[in-house]
């Protein structure tokens, strides 16, 4: 008896990243390059300018996660947090078929992904709120340390020190799996963050966007509460 032809699978272009996520993608880099970069070259007579910078690149971070804290509760579905927290086993089933050549008919992170996006935020939140209680026992000061003890402070900083190691970790393994994914299953998964589309098959439902005024109603919060927090 012969065989019954599967039937085609149409790939159709379609939205699933929001500008807001894409823009918080891509600011994380920034970031993180600029407090890198202040920070490693904060000696001689630019040294206070550069830890200025430096702390204005923390507290700018303190706003964008504080951000992606809030559209996670009530963006685009694509955005949600509760998406992301899915079996840990299923992450590492999914990982074990790493080499296997299939389409991306994932609508949005898949499973091994969501839990790098939650580490990513967990390790950048520890960054920044010992930061914001951090000292370098010079003129820097994190804008919460008037509130603790020094030798707390102190403690708190080396953590500082010590977490972005983990940081960087953690980039440079998001950044392994990117190139994993593009050459072992021909899948980019930069494209799609860069212009919020993705092929997917013609029977796949599009998820909800966020609505881009609240949105921006979400930015100014947490803006707000960034720079309420550096005022303190």
């Amino acid at each position: 008896m012969a065989q019954r032809a599967k039937k085609p699978v149409f790939l159709l272009p379609m939205r699933v990243w929001d500008l807001s996520t894409r823009l918080f993608h891509w600011s994380l880099p920034v970031l993180l390059i600029v407090t890198y970069l202040s920070v490693t070259f904060a000696d001689g007579p630019n040294a206070g300018l550069l830890m200025r910078v430096h702390v204005i690149a923390g507290e700018t971070m303190l706003g964008v996660l504080t951000f992606r804290v809030l559209w996670g509760l009530f963006g685009s579905d694509t955005a949600r947090l509760g998406r992301l927290f899915r079996s840990p086993l299923a992450a590492f089933r999914h990982l074990a078929h790493i080499g296997r050549r299939e389409p991306d008919t994932e609508i949005g992170h898949n499973v091994a992904g969501g839990w790098m996006v939650l580490i990513m935020l967990a390790v950048l939140w520890v960054q920044v709120g010992t930061g914001l209680f951090a000292n370098d026992d010079g003129a820097t000061e994190g804008p919460l340390m008037k509130f603790v003890d020094k030798p707390i402070s102190d403690q708190l900083s080396k953590i500082h020190d010590l977490n972005f190691n983990i940081v960087l970790g953690v980039v440079a393994m998001h950044l392994v799996a990117v190139l994993a994914y593009a050459v072992l299953k021909r899948q980019n998964l930069v494209r799609p963050m860069l212009t919020g589309k993705k092929r997917l098959p013609a029977t796949s439902r599009a998820p909800r966007m966020g609505n881009p005024w609240l949105a921006l109603a979400t930015l100014a919060v947490s803006a707000c509460v960034a720079v309420a927090v550096s005022q303190l």
